[in-house]
């Protein structure tokens, strides 16, 4: 299914939802993991209704920071968009590694019959290259490590089987004192600032124009935080946003002498140029509180005194 943008007009490629017994492949294109902490992910899977079919990439015998070797985490990434019975492809975890893959993939099989790809962190450099250079649908979400705290709070877990059966997202959150308020609609893109970042100046970087930007981060130095601003900014990158949702900024570290700004104070100079609607807080992070958004399609965006709302269109 192809959804337009009534902006932009080029069409994006929203991948076939899921139904029963669809199975959903499991690798890890970047960091290691060990196979027991996929475990709670399998099971609720197959609660579920679908199959799985867990790569060995996930608990392979690593020693090294990957979760394999490039080109054992290449074939098996290239196995997967290939497979005509895997209908989706569940990341196992972030880390850093998926951009060392991304141009030596072979998408042509893929692009005729396209699949939803899962995950967050590190797999924004895939979002971003399925985005900007196939024109296809992805979902930004809770990937198969994240399962564990589907016990603890299991609306963010279900937000994922949410996107997958094809429900219209539909979400609100609390205001936060410095929401900018507003209304927009567009194109959602996003997702972990560094990697956005570290796509810049490649094929695979996105296009933010008209859009709604979301953007999230961990383990960062707040003056990493606020260099990274400065240049998403001289980029271009906000200047036409419709609007900008920040998410959490987890495990922030600060230097001996203190930057002396907050994330949120950083990012309100940075967009203060601008005039479109800003949250603060919103449930996308590296923390249980992850949302899974479809990346590509339309929505709508309101930022209110006490309730903020994003609405696929």
């Amino acid at each position: 299914m192809a959804v337009a943008s009534a902006k932009t007009k080029s069409p994006i490629i929203c991948p076939p939802f899921l139904k029963k017994g669809d199975v959903i492949g499991i690798t890890c294109p970047a960091g290691y993991i060990e196979k027991n902490k996929v475990s709670t992910c399998i099971q609720t899977l197959h609660e579920w209704g679908f199959e799985v079919m867990l790569g060995n990439t996930v608990g392979s015998n690593s020693t090294t920071y990957f979760s394999d070797t490039d080109e054992n985490r290449l074939a098996e990434m290239q196995a997967m968009l290939d497979a005509p019975e895997i209908k989706a492809i569940l990341c196992g975890r972030g880390g850093y590694g998926s951009s060392r893959l991304l141009d030596r993939l072979d998408f042509s099989l893929f692009k005729k019959n396209p699949k939803w790809i899962v995950g967050f962190s590190d797999i924004t450099a895939l979002h971003g290259h399925l985005l900007s250079k196939l024109k296809i649908s992805s979902i930004h979400g809770p990937m198969a490590s994240a399962f564990i705290y589907g016990k603890k709070d299991p609306t963010y877990i279900q937000s994922l089987r949410g996107c997958l059966i094809g429900r219209k997202i539909k979400y609100a959150h609390a205001g936060h004192p410095l929401n900018r308020l507003g209304k927009a609609s567009g194109r959602l893109v996003g997702g972990n600032l560094s990697l956005l970042c570290h796509l810049l100046g490649t094929p695979s970087a996105i296009d933010t124009k008209d859009t709604i930007l979301f953007i999230e981060d961990i383990g960062e130095q707040l003056y990493a935080i606020d260099r990274m601003l400065v240049q998403w900014k001289r980029a271009g990158k906000f200047k036409n946003l419709a609007g900008l949702i920040v998410g959490g900024f987890t495990d922030i570290k600060d230097t001996e002498r203190p930057f002396g700004k907050s994330v949120e104070e950083m990012i309100m100079e940075t967009v203060s140029d601008y005039n479109f609607p800003v949250c603060f807080g919103f449930p996308i992070s590296h923390d249980h509180t992850n949302l899974a958004v479809k990346l590509g399609i339309e929505y709508s965006f309101s930022v209110g005194p006490k309730l903020v709302q994003l609405n696929e269109i």
